[in-house]
């Protein structure tokens, strides 16, 4: 069954996009739910078990990190988790797997999107420009080329609406130059690691977005959700070729199926059907599989 909200009556409830989080006092707990937004829409149709996958993979990628940065989880257990907080108990069956308690940071308002193979929307800006965000590019790159080195290309990080596309000297004005050249470093420094670890894997992560928070002594940590479909472009090395558009399993077949209709991208959002809904789900478990080496179902 599908997890399109939660409703706990256990402290503060706020929606994202995706997750419910709610405020325990000293702990956020974060519950990531079956919605799929696309365009920066959240769309009417859940994809069940999306939001187990979406955790599962953070929790993979959180471990796989933990040398190189610090970050905000505590526990993705929900055993630990009712332990904890036993106003939690008669919650556990929903929180299993899909249920992160983290640690308070102050958020910064960045999303830090990390490119390693132009597509996308940076594909569609360079076409225009010959940039993207505010960054020169060598004439005549093909489609899905590999960029080296991978490009930091920041967005502003809106709970809703659309994400604003700025360049670093915009993050320069927003947060200091010092922490900007921090965070930039860091994430090109961890997509460079996961994407060497999942060609490995046969997989190549095209791009993909982190989030950082800080400490009161400035100190910074990894974030919200790390490497997921729902923040990452995955690709077949098999199936990679330049000078086209990548099957991608990630929730670009969401997308693919909403440019073939005449929908403005605003809210609301229209139903996918059943069939989308199908192929999207085995594109995540696909994923996570692939790059895990667990089998998810």
């Amino acid at each position: 069954m599908a997890i399109k909200e939660t409703n706990f009556d256990v402290g503060i409830l706020r929606r994202g996009k995706v997750r419910d989080v709610y405020d325990l006092g000293e702990h956020l707990l974060l519950v990531t739910t079956d919605r799929i937004s696309a365009f920066d829409v959240i769309l009417p149709t859940p994809i069940p078990d999306k939001g187990k996958i979406l955790t599962m993979m953070s929790r993979f990628w959180f471990d796989f990190f933990s040398e190189d940065i610090k970050h905000h989880l505590v526990t993705s257990y929900s055993s630990t988790i009712v332990w904890m907080y036993p106003e939690l108990k008669k919650y556990e069956d929903i929180l299993k797997n899909r249920s992160m308690l983290v640690r308070k940071y102050k958020v910064l308002p960045i999303e830090c999107i990390v490119r390693g193979y132009i597509t996308g929307s940076g594909w569609k800006s360079y076409k225009r420009t010959g940039m993207i965000s505010g960054i020169k590019l060598p004439s005549g790159l093909k489609e899905s080329q590999r960029l080296e080195p991978p490009l930091f290309t920041p967005t502003t990080k809106a709970e809703q609406g659309h994400d604003q596309e700025i360049t670093f000297e915009d993050v320069v004005l927003m947060i200091g130059r010092e922490l900007a050249e921090k965070i930039r470093d860091i994430s090109i420094k961890l997509y460079s690691k996961a994407r060497d670890y999942a060609l490995s894997r046969g997989i190549i992560i095209a791009d993909t977005k982190f989030e950082f928070g800080l400490d009161e002594d400035e100190n910074i940590y990894l974030v919200d959700e790390v490497l997921t479909p729902d923040s990452s472009r995955f690709w077949y090395v098999e199936d990679y070729e330049e000078g086209r558009s990548q099957k991608s399993f990630d929730k670009q077949f969401v997308r693919d199926y909403l440019n073939s209709l005449d929908w403005d991208k605003a809210p609301p959002g229209p139903e996918v059907p059943a069939d989308v809904v199908e192929n999207t789900r085995g594109r995540y478990i696909q994923i996570y599989n692939h790059l895990t080496g667990e089998d998810l179902f």
